[in-house]
């Protein structure tokens, strides 16, 4: 798949996802075969105000090209600004959130709010595209309602101010994730726009995202809350695009992923910040394995790089001596 000038080397996209998608997990969806990754949702305003933890939030190393940074705002010359400061960062590619349904972001006229106030909208994207030279992107909800009307007209509005690629969530602004996402708004986005349309939604199993694909026509899958604690699922499509039976990863590969996964964390966020994540964040990779509240209930209170090392490693000689294989795709 292409997207403007950036071609990528698959059609499988990890979705940004607030507080989740830092780096360290970035590098573990790169290296399981995501062709396409965003940063966390970055604000406009924080990045021209100087915030440095809003700035962080772009860090970037050559590994996980292209990244796509998302960022949110209303302010089109504000919201150009920081896309403009993105892109000298290190972001291939520009995203602008218009699905975020939180009540603190939806409040200040950004995220889903966008999308009622399409004459804002407008301005807002064609300040962006006239700001930067690289590939410009959307990513947006079915709207207010379910009708998907709006989606379309958005979408439509967005490839005429030159955007490059459409990611659509079909879930409307009230739904949040509730609910079931309707596919067919992604097929009636496809079909309204030449730009590539890229699917978001209900991706739980490899399986799903060749159904989305087949079923909607669309040019590439973006997988979010599935790929939290499961990199895997990557490697997993990626086989089955390619003709293939996913392999299940190893309890060696498995647990190998999750200690490079604190190497990265201490070396990006420094050991105390990092093992105070770990603290939650280790427990997504052991879901539905034998043992697994009693290793979550390990780590709560892990404060150093080794003791966190020491519960991944005595947890797999654990799973090992008992023959326990991991779950089938």
């Amino acid at each position: 798949m292409q997207i403007g000038t950036v071609k990528l080397a698959n059609n499988i996209v990890f979705a940004p996802l607030a507080g989740i998608s830092n780096l360290p997990l970035r590098l573990l969806a790169k290296e399981a075969g995501c062709g396409l990754v965003y940063s966390e949702m970055v604000s406009a305003n924080g990045l021209i105000y100087g915030s440095k933890k809003t700035a962080r939030l772009m860090d970037t190393v050559p590994e996980e090209y292209p990244l796509s940074v998302q960022l949110f705002g209303t302010d089109p010359e504000i919201t150009a600004r920081a896309a403009h400061q993105a892109v000298s960062a290190g972001a291939a590619i520009i995203d602008i959130n218009f699905g975020c349904a939180v009540k603190k972001i939806v409040k200040t006229g950004s995220g889903v709010a966008l999308m009622r106030t399409p004459d804002k909208a407008e301005a807002l994207l064609k300040a962006v595209r006239k700001a930067v030279a690289v590939p410009l992107t959307i990513k947006i909800r079915s709207g207010w309602d379910s009708s998907g009307r709006q989606a379309v007209e958005i979408a439509q509005m967005a490839e005429a101010c030159g955007v490059d690629a459409v990611t659509i969530h079909p879930r409307s602004a009230t739904q949040g994730f509730r609910g079931k996402s309707d596919w067919s708004l992604i097929g009636a986005v496809k079909r309204a726009l030449k730009i590539p349309v890229i699917g978001n939604g209900d991706i739980v199993t490899a399986k799903d995202a060749l159904h989305m694909l087949s079923q909607t026509g669309c040019d590439g899958v973006m997988v979010g809350r599935a790929a939290i604690g499961n990199p895997f699922i990557f490697s997993a499509i990626r086989s089955l695009l390619n003709g293939q039976e996913p392999a299940r990863p190893s309890l060696h590969h498995h647990f190998n992923v999750m200690k490079r996964y604190v190497e990265d964390s201490v070396k990006y966020l420094g050991e105390r910040q990092a093992c105070l994540m770990m603290r939650s964040r280790l427990g997504w990779f052991v879901k539905g394995l034998y043992g697994s509240s009693q290793f979550r209930k390990s780590i709560t209170q892990v404060s150093t790089r080794a003791e966190a090392l020491a519960a991944i490693e005595g947890y797999e000689e654990m799973l090992t001596a008992k023959g326990t294989p991991l779950q089938e795709w």
